[in-house]
């Protein structure tokens, strides 16, 4: 039972940073710095950083539970 649950912590927290990281990947090809103003180099480095949270971490979430319910799917023919 423990085992089960440290396997699927370990599964949550690498599909988050894969994700993020994916995420973030993908970001860096917006080119957000045309549309803010000058200057503001850090503010738009945190905004990158803060839509790689909100959006890989959606993204995890959504593989996570979806791998959650392909498990579960078998006590439905029992």
């Amino acid at each position: 039972m423990y085992n089960e649950i440290g396997q699927q912590a370990i599964l949550g927290v690498l599909s988050h940073a894969f994700f993020i990281g994916i995420t973030f990947f993908a970001l860096r090809a917006v080119m957000i710095e045309k549309i803010v103003k000058k200057h503001h180099v850090f503010q738009v480095q945190l905004l990158y950083i803060l839509l790689s949270i909100a959006i890989g971490t959606t993204v995890s979430d959504f593989f996570l539970s979806m791998s959650s319910w392909s498990r579960q799917l078998p006590y439905l023919f029992m």
